[in-house]
């Protein structure tokens, strides 16, 4: 039995059991039942104040529940020591932007994700991490655009192009779990389009690990990706296949509002029904 299969019988990515988070008595998640296979690519639907972003913070060992039992890459919380599994989970989201040094080379933010430091001061890395780190880059952005900006400073790239760095930095970590905080927020259509697309091309690679996308937008599910969850007021209105949740009826429940829904080219979209 190769390792890669032994693993993926051991356990999945994640699970969820009755998973409930409160604050000052309103549940922001409610009863959540939920598992993510180790090669599985999810997205995570829901209007804004939904819970999405908490349901993250779960996901990546940022935050205990008040109920439940969560169990991430095999460790379960409360049995486990949190620091080594957020070593082993990959967090890409606004606040991994503003933590980082804008001053940093794009090579720099990449190569520091192998220990998840912040800074390349006082850590050593061989010719064979910043080779493994331009590999990364390369697959991640393109040769052509890996080639022009990995000397460029962090601070002075373009959003999308931070967002495509973000991603090639998770997967020099090795994480066994990758979670992208709505990575489109503030794009325009070209970039938008440039990080899906990048996005549906990593989904389909067998060596990365199982993903779980946040968006409010069916527009940004890259193709590629296999489930989905919608979330309404802290709860699970539906999760599974994504064509068996990605439904004209199932979203216009979530969103409130009355949509029709469609696939065209491996790709999503929903607009309001007159």
């Amino acid at each position: 039995m190769t390792s890669e299969l032994a693993s993926e019988l051991a356990h999945p990515a994640l699970s969820f059991t009755g998973v409930s988070v409160v604050r000052e008595g309103r549940p922001i998640l409610d009863a959540i039942d939920w598992e993510v296979g180790v090669k599985d690519r999810w997205v995570v639907l829901g209007p804004n104040g939904s819970g999405k972003t908490t349901l993250l913070q779960v996901a990546g060992a940022r935050l205990m529940p008040s109920r439940g039992t969560v169990t991430v890459v095999g460790e379960q919380f409360g049995r486990s020591d949190l620091r080594e599994v957020r070593a082993r989970v990959s967090l890409v989201s606004a606040a991994t932007v503003r933590s980082l040094r804008p001053f940093l080379s794009t090579r720099e933010v990449v190569v520091t994700g192998k220990d998840a430091a912040l800074y390349p001061l006082g850590h050593r890395y061989s010719p064979a991490d910043w080779a493994a780190a331009d590999r990364i880059l390369e697959r991640v952005m393109g040769p052509e655009a890996a080639g022009s900006l990995s000397g460029a400073a962090f601070g002075v790239l373009s959003e999308g192009e931070r967002q495509q760095v973000l991603i090639a930095r998770s997967l020099m970590s090795a994480a066994e779990l990758i979670l992208l905080d709505e990575p489109a927020s503030g794009l325009d259509l070209a970039a938008r389009e440039r990080l899906v697309t990048r996005m549906g091309a990593l989904a389909c690679e067998p060596g990365v690990p199982a993903i779980v996308l946040v968006t409010h937008h069916l527009e940004e599910v890259p193709p590629g990706f296999t489930h989905g969850l919608l979330l309404a007021a802290g709860r699970v209105l539906a999760a599974g296949r994504l064509e068996d949740v990605l439904t004209g009826p199932l979203v216009s429940s979530c969103f409130g509002v009355r949509v029709h829904v469609e696939q065209r080219d491996g790709r999503w979209w929903a607009h309001a029904k007159s």
